[in-house]
């Protein structure tokens, strides 16, 4: 982002730097509304909490890993006074990380998920293969590295990791590549793993870099991504009350199946048992939510065509229609 808070656009007219994708659609499924409480589970840039707060005199809180992201967040808090509150922490330990300030229920919650355009463009946080970096993908500050994956861990299973996480076809060529390389010496920056990589996959018709997949893989295994989706995704539906919004924006097929699944089970919408399956014959339980978006929502064309990044980008929405048994014991 610019200085002026507007997003800097390169010669050709294509936004650089941070910028929220679906906004005017997360807006409007989450609905803000004056004197509500809610809370962005991924502040990141802050774009979806500054639009949240400029909506409506509401109350927000925000969550980050990233200590980084809370650091940002400072200015945009003094922008609105006793109104945002940052927590680091994870997204999936939302329970006792808002419990410890006395919020037990929510009006609305977002989730943005994935990494940051601000993690991706600092090489020295080694996400992306575009500038050569460190080789670490932590979105916080604790825990192993990918580094540390990518030199101890065993060929198999650095091609299990591979494909589990990045879908990667060439999974065990890549992986017996690494270890072959790393004997001569650790793999240490994004640059060299890059290198090696697209030493042994060609690259498609996509126009995708070969390093792709196997970059979302390490950083989603670094930072176990899809436990934490599942996590938060279950928090959030205990502290929804009833009218609240869930509304979440994932950007692989790896967390939108999460995410699909999730909203599908909470709205009753998942397939009926087979009349053999012991489970078809239990009364099935009135559902506490329904889904506002039986299809996922796509940026369009104008937006994917100034913000290249929002082209994978889908959002699913969800709302509270029953109390939670712990909110209103």
């Amino acid at each position: 982002m610019s200085e002026t808070g507007k997003p800097r656009t390169s010669g050709r007219g294509a936004v650089t730097g941070h910028v929220p994708v679906l906004l005017p659609e997360m807006l409007r499924f989450l609905s803000p509304r004056d004197g509500a409480i809610y809370l962005d589970a991924t502040f990141g840039g802050g774009g979806y909490a500054r639009a949240i707060l400029q909506s409506a005199e509401c109350t927000l809180w925000a969550i980050d890993r990233d200590p980084d992201a809370i650091a940002r967040g400072a200015q945009l808090a003094r922008l609105f006074p006793g109104r945002l509150h940052l927590i680091e922490g994870k997204f999936g330990d939302m329970l006792s990380l808002l419990a410890a300030h006395g919020v037990d229920a929510l009006h609305g919650i977002v989730f943005d998920l994935g990494v940051s355009s601000f993690q991706i463009d600092a090489p020295e946080r080694g996400f992306s293969f575009r500038a050569d970096g460190a080789l670490d993908m932590r979105m916080g500050r604790e825990g192993v590295t990918a580094a540390e994956l990518v030199n101890t861990i065993s060929e198999r299973a650095l091609a299990d990791l591979l494909y589990k996480f990045g879908e990667e076809r060439a999974a065990r060529r890549i992986a017996r590549a690494v270890v072959r390389a790393r004997n001569g010496g650790q793999i240490t920056t994004t640059a060299r793993l890059a290198a090696i990589i697209r030493g042994v996959v060609v690259p498609d018709r996509s126009g995708i870099d070969p390093a792709t997949r196997s970059f979302q893989a390490l950083r989603i295994s670094v930072n176990d991504e899809l436990g934490e989706i599942e996590r938060g995704l279950r928090a959030a539906a205990q502290m929804l009350l009833p009218g609240a919004r869930l509304v979440v924006v994932s950007f692989h097929s790896l967390e939108d199946r999460i995410v699909k699944r999730f909203m599908a089970d909470a709205a009753g919408r998942s397939p009926t048992p087979s009349r053999h399956d012991p489970r078809g014959h239990v009364s099935a339980q009135q559902p506490r939510f329904q889904l506002l978006t039986p299809r996922t929502i796509r940026p369009g064309a104008a937006e994917t065509a100034v913000n290249p990044r929002a082209r994978s980008a889908r959002l699913r929405a969800l709302e509270c229609v029953a109390a939670n048994e712990r909110l209103s014991a």
